[in-house]
């Protein structure tokens, strides 16, 4: 280990025998861990997160802090909580990294020496890496060539055996499995007392479970640190004899105290990680361990291996997979803490459970789809499929294709038969956003649906019937369709049983905060950027704006932020903010009349809202309050040209 110019401190990797790698700190940077490259200090560690914990200074004094870990992080074997000041020989733990914070390399501790086989009286007799219980034999033949049969022992050791991989595979958690193998082992092996202990990090053994013949007899004391180290430097099991004369521990949990008088000690291994220990040994003068039991406990430990990394596997995947919903769910929830968020999830509550069809009424870009999301997870259907589509970017005939599927050849273009969304959203939910835009022989089709009627295929003739539970969602009054008699009556009643109306962000800016900190968060996760929060300014700046494209645009501004902002933080400079008042958007026309069509009018707004954004399309079909498809459409009937 060398020092590196310029560091002002260090973490150095903790090994089983000594150091590995050091890490230098430098003053006024902000050191993260973690498994992403991304990370300044990266450790291939599969129970680290991506952006697990962090180490910087302040005011010459260095810190550590959780960055909201999935596992935590711990600091002197204590859960971190918070930011903790960090002192020379403290002991980050990221997952199974364990890290020592020094301010300079000769800080470092010294590693204690295992003791020399000399130093104790322990008469080791026999070493065992591998058993013939695991290994196949050649079959034993009598003087005339036919097989000779097992003997009566061994059969009966591979019967409890196999009877023991059973029990141990159906153990739920690490608990039950060490209990079902001491169990069996003491079963097997004429121990007095037995026990499995788990390695931890710098060899730390740790008591998993215990057991004794006795019931009476409560007490169990640990194997000495000669055997131990012996064991996991070797990594061979052991059989000793006279234990009663080994004077290496001399207090009180001494062996010699107990009376021992021979053991065996098996490491319980997979691969090249030692996971722990299976300690047996007699205190009865009359009996004592041989060699058959030592087979049979190296045996039992590398059994007892593989489904220890089983259940580690099985609960890294649990882990991530639970990691992987919350992930997803975040798409599909809702954030925030008003009074309109609290009534709304109120209404999702109440009308998830049941098999109503509901109507989703709000502004566009307000959040329509994710309370459609959240009513489809909060159902006895969160298990089928939801299914979105916005009838606005399809023509007449491609909507009804998408809805309904068509067959091959049923129009130009219809190479394949196409499965419809309805079909796919089978015992699931459909999200119809933009209903308004439906045509009238769509909804038709769609009222008969809702009516429990099958439907055919475009192009086909094979009814097809579905259970699948309807959400639609406008941005407009359909009440003036109705009057217009752009949609029908009988649909908008079968549609609108249940109405949740979603209130525009500006009527509910104290969740501005909450929801600009929520997609943060999520930019930061993407992008691997390394900002932490919004300056006061920044923040201020944002619950100040009108937001004229709801939280759509809020999420655009804080995604522009993230991409091109510097520094830790997000400044008031960072967010860009439209100067677009949507509430009177033809101010300069009112100064000078022009006897301009309703269709001109539209036509200006639209160019100079796109001049305004420099043609980011995206951007100003937020501000024109409209969907990028919508707008596309409008470009093209307008003839519109950068």
């Amino acid at each position: 280990m060398s020092i590196t110019p310029g560091a002002a401190a260090y973490l150095v990797a903790r090994r089983e025998h000594g150091f590995g790698e050091v890490y230098p700190l430098t003053s006024g940077h902000r050191h993260t861990l973690g498994r992403a490259t991304t990370n300044r200090i990266v450790l291939k560690d599969d129970l680290c997160s991506r952006e697990h914990a962090e180490v910087f200074d302040q005011d010459g004094q260095w810190f550590v802090r959780d960055l909201n870990s999935l596992n935590g992080t711990r600091l002197n074997s204590a859960d971190l909580t918070g930011e903790r000041p960090l002192s020379p020989n403290d002991e980050v733990m990221v997952g199974r990294s364990q890290l020592v914070f020094v301010l300079d390399l000769k800080q470092l501790p010294s590693i204690p020496k295992s003791p020399s086989p000399n130093e104790g009286t322990v008469s080791i007799k026999k070493r065992l890496g591998q058993t013939r219980f695991l290994t196949p034999m050649p079959p034993v033949t009598t003087p005339g060539g036919r097989p000779q049969a097992a003997t009566h022992n061994l059969g009966e050791a591979l019967a409890l055996l196999y009877r023991l991989a059973l029990d141990m595979g159906s153990a739920g958690t690490y608990q039950e499995l060490v209990e079902v193998v001491l169990e069996g082992l003491l079963e097997a092996i004429p121990a007095d007392v037995g026990a499995i202990l788990a390695v931890k990090e710098g060899r730390e053994l740790e008591v998993a479970a215990h057991r004794q013949r006795d019931p009476n007899v409560k007490s169990y004391h640990k194997v000495s640190q000669f055997v131990s180290s012996e064991v996991l430097s070797t990594r061979e099991a052991i059989l000793a004899e006279d234990v009663a004369r080994d004077q290496l521990l001399r207090n009180r949990e001494s062996l010699s105290d107990l009376g021992a008088t021979s053991l065996i000690c098996a490491p319980v291994a997979f691969g090249t990680e030692v996971l722990g220990l299976i300690h047996l040994y007699c205190t009865e003068p009359l009996r004592s361990l041989d060699s058959e039991d030592l087979e049979f406990a190296v045996a039992v430990a590398k059994q007892l291996g593989a489904a220890i990394h089983q259940l580690r596997r099985q609960a890294s995947l649990s882990a991530e997979n639970r990691s992987l919903r919350d992930q997803l769910r975040v798409e599909s929830e809702l954030v925030g803490s008003s009074d309109n968020i609290k009534a709304i999830e109120s209404q999702i509550g109440r009308v998830a459970a049941t098999h109503a069809t509901v109507m989703v009424r709000g502004e566009s870009g307000v959040g329509k789809e994710l309370v459609a999301r959240a009513i489809h997870y909060s159902s006895p259907r969160k298990d089928g499929p939801f299914i979105c589509l916005n009838c606005a970017a399809l023509t007449e005939t491609l909507l009804e294709s998408e809805l309904f599927g068509h067959e091959r050849g049923a129009f130009t273009g219809a190479t394949e038969r196409m499965v419809g969304k309805f079909e796919s959203a089978n015992r699931g939910t459909i999200f119809l956003d933009e209903i308004g835009e439906m045509n009238l022989g769509t909804q038709a089709k769609l009222l008969r649906v809702l009516e429990g009627h099958p439907f055919e295929r475009v192009g086909g003739n094979t009814p097809i019937k579905v259970d699948v539970r309807v959400v639609a969602a406008t941005n407009r009054p359909l009440e003036q369709g109705l009057h217009a008699g752009t949609f029908r009556r009988d649909l908008f009643f079968r549609l609108q049983v249940v109405e949740i109306r979603v209130p525009p962000l500006r009527d509910r800016r104290g969740d501005i905060s909450l929801l600009a900190e929520h997609f943060l968060r999520r930019f930061v996760r993407e992008t691997g950027r390394k900002i932490r929060d919004f300056t006061s300014a920044a923040m201020t700046k944002m619950e100040e704006y009108h937001w004229p494209g709801n939280v759509r645009e809020l999420r655009n501004v804080v995604e522009r932020a993230v991409a091109l902002g510097n520094g830790p933080m997000l400044d008031a400079g960072d967010i860009w903010l439209s100067s677009v008042d949507l509430d009177n958007p033809i101010q300069e026309s009112t100064a000078r009349y022009q006897p301009l069509s309703l269709e001109d009018v539209e036509k200006q707004h639209i160019l100079k809202t796109l001049q305004h954004t420099d043609w980011n399309k995206s951007q100003a079909a937020a501000i024109l309050n409209i969907e990028r498809s919508t707008l596309d459409r409008k470009i093209k009937s307008f003839d519109l040209k950068r």
